[in-house]
Parts: C-alpha cells; structure tokens; sequence
C-alpha cells in the first residue's frame, strides 16, 4: 500500500467570488518528487500558499492531511514546525547581509548569556552549504554571489528548518542551463536521502527528468495525475492536459523578409556604476528590419547590462561607442531620448522594474508615453481606459477589465501587460529581456506570434534568452556573449546549442589561461 505524506482533499479557494481552486484533490508519496504543472493562473501556487499557510484556515475549504494528521495551519510558522517549507520564485534574500546571517534570519541561533551564538551561526550555515555543494564561506555577503548560488542558499535556509516536505516554485526560472542542472541534481540527491520534495515548473524538460508524479492543472482543477512507471511522461501528453489542445509546433513558422539595417552599435564599452571594472567591452551589434536577433549566454555575461545600456544609458557609466538608427547617428541619454528614437525596452524582471503591481492595467499599459493620453500635462483618463483596453486585447490579456490591479494577474498575463506598456510607446526596435521567463507554454506561443508579428510589419526585434531552444526555435541571426564581450556571430541554418556552448567554453579556456 502506498504510504502518503501529504493529501489535500477537496480544496476549493475564491477571490473575489471566483473560484481559483474548485475541488482540488492531491496526494503526495514520502520519499518523491512530485510536480505541479500548468498554465499561468491555473492555481499552482495558490494551492501551495495554502498547503505552506500563506492563506490560512477559513480562507480555503477542504482538508489539508500530513502524517495522517488533519492540519489547520495559521500562518507559515505553523507550516514550518510541520516540517513543511516553500521558496519562492522571487528569492527572499537580504543582499547586505551574510550567507549565515540569511540561512537563521527568524530562525537565529542564540544562547541564554550572549544572544546570538555567531560561532554556531558560522559553523552550522558552513555545514549547510557543504550540502547543497556551496564552497563559499557563510560569511560572505549574499550580494556577492550569483542567482544560482542564491537560490541554492535558500535550500539550505529550508534546510535548517528540519524539512520534511520542501516546496520549490519555478526555482530554475533565474537559472541558466548549467546552474538548473546542478539545484535538479540536488533534488534527486535529496530524494535518496528520503525527502519529498514539491516542483512547480513551467520547464517540462525538466520536469520530465526528476519527477515521479505529475499532477497537471487547469482553471483551478486537477486534469490528471501522470505516473513515471506507468511510462504515461512526456512533453507533448504534459502540453496537451495544461492547454486542453495540441501545440504540435513549440515555434510558430514565420517568412523572413529583412529590410535596411535598422539599428547598428558601435564599439561599445560600458563601465560598472559603482567599481571601476569593465562590464560591456567594445561590442558591434547590428539588426536589420525584419529580422529577430538573438543574444545568448551564461549567467554575467553582460547581456541585460548592454541592452539597458543602449536603452538610453539606463546602466552603467562611463559609456562609449556610437548608435545608429537607420544610418543615422543618435545619441541617446536618457530613457526618454530612446523612447523618442521608437527604441523600447522590456526588461526582465516584471514585477519589480517592470510594472507597478498595485496600479491598474489602465496605468501600467500608459506609463511610458503620457503624453499620448494627456492634454497640458492632465491625464484624460477616458482616452486612457479606451488605449489601456485597445492594447489589452491586442495582446490578449485576460483580465477582468483595464481597473484591474496588475498584482492580481497570473505571471503570463503580468508579461502580456509590460509587453503592451511598450508597445503602446509604437517602437520600431523592441529589445526583450527573457520576454518569457516564468511562463507557460500557451503564454509563450501567443508571445512568439505577436513577435513575429512585429517583424512582419518591418520591426527589429532583439530577443535575450537564457533558454537556447527559444533563441533557435525564434531568431535569424545569434550573437553569443562572454564576459561583456561578442565571441561568436551564427546565422540560423549554423546555431545548435553545442556551437553557443563551445564559442562560450572556448572564450573561457583562453580568458582563465590568460589569468593564469
């Protein structure tokens, strides 16, 4: 008989009136790693808010049963000392402080004469991080080492807790292949060591790798439960039960028709803002009209900083080069000089630099171009609504209308959003940062053909990814990027990931026996 270490039974959760989960029923085996799938807003993440106490007793109907025991928990702590522990998509990290100082941050170890015991802190987070395959000291400060290495920080952190169950919400989705690799790696460590483990992930890749369950959703229902053993795994059977249809093509086709170079940089070389080191090193990019052009690369190459860079030297100082538009030098030194120009920026992190979460769609789509909604500096707020709702449904946002709060958006719809913000500014030359991070593979396929869209109507699109099947499954032309610098340039018919990998690799060899 299988022994369960979590059920949930008949779980139903509402906002507003409106069911987010409706009669949701899952049991959890000790000992696997069970995965979460499903389309952006199909109640993922409000099923494990409610299992990790986020949403407490009387906001939710239905049982949560652990260990055989009907749990009521009140808020996260009661969760926690049931052994119970999520982390987040967006880490919960303070940079200024210490690895240790994180990992016990509410959780501190003290003694009754001194307080804080700083010796066990130190030694007990050193032993943590030897865990999860960190070789930094726990006193290091969490700014000083990178996205991989701080999601992994907040496995130890779940680690101190006495876990029994560990929740990961799109843990991967900051992570560049070879740092996804190795937290997927650590999974299955865990797994033989005993602990079950929750994935929530948008990857199916991945998620076809590690887990031994699926539990696939959809408007708040569970659809099926898929069995590794039963051989019932893969990716187009996950795609099918997440979207209620077929995607036989991940990449919708398109015609390529590139017109004039449309934006060309110029030796470009950025300075980091702070430190007097070399972020962006004498970089030449062009990109004609009609054309889609791809920058790949490993975590810290530089390629988010080159692009908020150009965008009207929103990064960095001490810039030199030189930008054309269109043959035509420009010079842009502020974000509204490019927005001016038509160039736009779609930034990476939407939640945080991209929209204003507790705004309405209204404000969010309106944002960067007032002036287009607005008569001698006074907003008409009925042109708004009627702009706000036009680019809304051009991308296809589900909502409840354009006065509905941002914050209340599912993550695909939030990225639909920022993309119309930028849209509504009516670029020639759209830049997009991960314009697809932390989204399903419906939500993606409707932003591939609205790219494609874009190009078809003579627009330049420069696309940065750290997913190598969308830079190849979408772009005619790849640069790869390095250490601020462009190690290779393929066209479309050359580029497979071994070719990205080995110019990266291979500039690497050289810079560390240059070092040496």
């Amino acid at each position: 008989m299988k022994q369960y270490l979590l059920e949930m039974r008949g779980i139903t959760k509402r906002f507003s009136g409106v069911k987010a989960l409706d009669d949701v029923n899952l049991k959890v085996e000790e000992g696997e790693i069970h995965a979460l799938v499903g389309e952006n807003g199909a109640g993922k993440s409000t099923l494990m808010s409610i299992l990790s106490g986020i949403y407490p007793r009387g906001d939710y109907e239905g049982d949560i049963v652990f260990e055989g025991q009907i749990c009521r928990f009140s808020g996260i702590r009661d969760s926690e000392r049931n052994g119970i522990v999520i982390i987040h998509q967006e880490l919960a990290l303070v940079p200024q402080l210490s690895i240790g100082e994180n990992i016990f941050l509410g959780n501190e170890r003290t003694d009754r004469i001194r307080g804080i015991d700083w010796d066990r802190t130190y030694s007990e987070a050193d032993s943590l991080l030897q865990t999860v395959g960190l070789s930094e000291s726990s006193r290091t400060l969490i700014h000083d080492i990178s996205v991989g290495k701080q999601q992994l920080v907040e496995i130890a952190k779940a680690l101190s807790k006495n876990v029994r169950l560990l929740i990961l919400d799109e843990p991967t989705a900051s992570l560049n292949d070879e740092d996804s690799n190795k937290l997927l790696d650590l999974l299955l460590q865990f797994k033989k060591d005993g602990m079950t483990s929750i994935l929530i992930s948008h990857k199916l890749s991945e998620v076809e790798r590690v887990a031994d369950h699926i539990t696939v959703l959809r408007d708040g229902s569970v659809i099926e439960t898929l069995d590794k053993n039963a051989g019932d795994i893969n990716e187009q059977h996950i795609i099918r039960s997440m979207v209620g249809r077929e995607i036989t093509d991940r990449f919708p086709a398109r015609t390529c028709q590139m017109g004039a170079v449309s934006l060309e940089v110029r030796n470009w070389t950025v300075y980091h803002p702070l430190y007097d080191r070399k972020i962006i090193d004498n970089i030449n990019i062009r990109m004609r009209k009609g054309e889609v052009v791809g920058i790949s690369g490993l975590m810290g190459a530089g390629r988010s900083e080159f692009a908020m860079s150009v965008f009207g030297k929103l990064y960095g100082r001490g810039i030199s080069g030189q930008l054309f538009l269109n043959g035509r030098e420009i010079h842009l030194n502020n974000v509204p000089d490019a927005i001016k120009n038509r160039i736009a920026y779609v930034t990476e992190d939407r939640k945080t630099s991209g929209l204003i979460l507790s705004n309405p769609i209204r404000v969010n789509i309106t944002l960067a171009d007032l002036m287009r909604v607005s008569k001698r500096g006074v907003i008409n707020h009925d042109i708004e609504r009627i702009r706000a709702d036009e680019y809304s449904r051009l991308l296809n946002v589900k909502s409840e209308g354009v006065e509905q709060n941002a914050e209340h958006l599912s993550g695909g719809n939030q990225q639909k959003v920022l993309l119309a913000k930028w849209m509504f500014t009516e670029p020639d030359v759209l830049i997009l940062d991960e314009p697809t991070r932390g989204i399903d593979v419906g939500a993606k396929y409707e932003i591939y053909l609205f790219i494609n869209e874009l190009v078809a109507q003579g627009k330049s699109v420069l696309m940065i990814s750290s997913e190598m099947p969308e830079l190849l499954g979408m772009c005619d032309r790849i640069y790869v990027m390095n250490q601020g610098k462009i190690v290779a340039e393929l066209q479309q018919h050359e580029a497979t990931q071994e070719r990205i990998m080995a110019s990266i690799l291979q500039t690497k060899e050289s810079a560390d026996r240059e070092e040496g």
